[in-house]
């Protein structure tokens, strides 16, 4: 087989089809980068690694620019990769998929799925992978992906939760943590996970005769149930889980309506005290480490 007029072939009829049909360019452009790489894949049994560089010289010769041996070897790797996992949206670009192709396949899945959700841009697919998310997320979430298990609002809250610290506060207290977090609620949010939706800071509920103050109240559309957050900057202590229990049933109380779950709470602690949480009786609440990045 002459493999190299057969790569030729596969991108002329990419450039027809896409002129033609221009709602399918997507689509095209990933039929035919996988049809190369199988190729550029069974060349270089036959012909070694060198024949990366000579196509590349060719192509280039003849179709101009983006015929790198960089981007050959990402064609090939995006046919190896998804040759042996069924999961390739047309929703995604190849560059998203140039993103992620070197990472473990569960990881692949996942990012595919959050770009498909979010509709994510290459540069913010690029941003969330460097950011670990796939780390973050907690072990029994990963085997619920796998597995295509249903799953629950805490699945996908981060740990640790980076919170942004992008005016650069040097001491860190309750407030100026919350004022970090309003700084950047919408990268806040994304790292709690699906569809938090921000009702209000320092949200004011009268217990007995006193006033107190939630730090941040939330609403979850996906679980349809309200999210109370409170910051510490300290290690997670008992108290701390008393206090957001109150807040919690306060909120069940006066705000939930009958269609809606039940409210969940968030601790966000300087460090996660794990001894606590394991004897804590209401897996209602959470506690999650923070990192601030300057």
């Amino acid at each position: 087989m002459n493999y190299y007029n057969e790569i030729k072939k596969q991108i002329i009829n990419n450039e027809i089809t896409k002129k033609v049909k221009d709602y399918s360019k997507n689509k095209s452009d990933l039929n035919t980068y996988y049809n190369i790489g199988k190729l550029l894949a069974d060349a270089g049994k036959c012909y070694g690694e060198s024949i990366i560089k000579k196509y590349s010289e060719k192509l280039t010769q003849e179709f101009g620019k983006g015929y790198t041996q960089s981007r050959l070897r990402y064609i090939r790797h995006f046919y190896e990769v998804f040759s042996k996992c069924p999961t390739l949206s047309d929703k995604l670009t190849f560059s998203h998929y140039c993103e992620i192709i070197w990472l473990d396949i569960n990881q692949i899945n996942y990012y595919i799925k959050i770009a498909e959700e979010f509709n994510l841009s290459v540069r913010e697919l690029r941003q969330r992978v460097k950011n670990k998310e796939y780390e973050r997320i907690d072990n029994k979430t990963k085997l619920k992906l796998i597995s295509k298990e249903q799953n629950h609002l805490e699945d996908f809250v981060k740990n640790p939760i980076i919170i942004n610290n992008i005016n650069h506060y040097e001491v860190i207290s309750e407030k100026i943590l919350q004022k970090i977090i309003m700084e950047d609620i919408v990268n806040f949010l994304r790292e709690l996970g699906n569809s938090f939706c921000f009702i209000a800071n320092e949200y004011r509920i009268k217990i007995g005769t006193s006033y107190n103050y939630i730090d941040l109240l939330l609403y979850n559309i996906d679980f349809n149930c309200y999210v109370v957050i409170e910051l510490k900057i300290s290690q997670l202590k008992k108290e701390h889980i008393g206090q957001i229990d109150i807040y919690m049933n306060y909120i069940d109380k006066h705000l939930k309506k009958d269609n809606q779950n039940t409210t969940i709470g968030i601790i966000i602690c300087k460090k996660d005290n794990k001894y606590i949480m394991e004897y804590c009786s209401d897996n209602r609440i959470l506690s999650k480490e923070y990192e601030l990045i300057i």
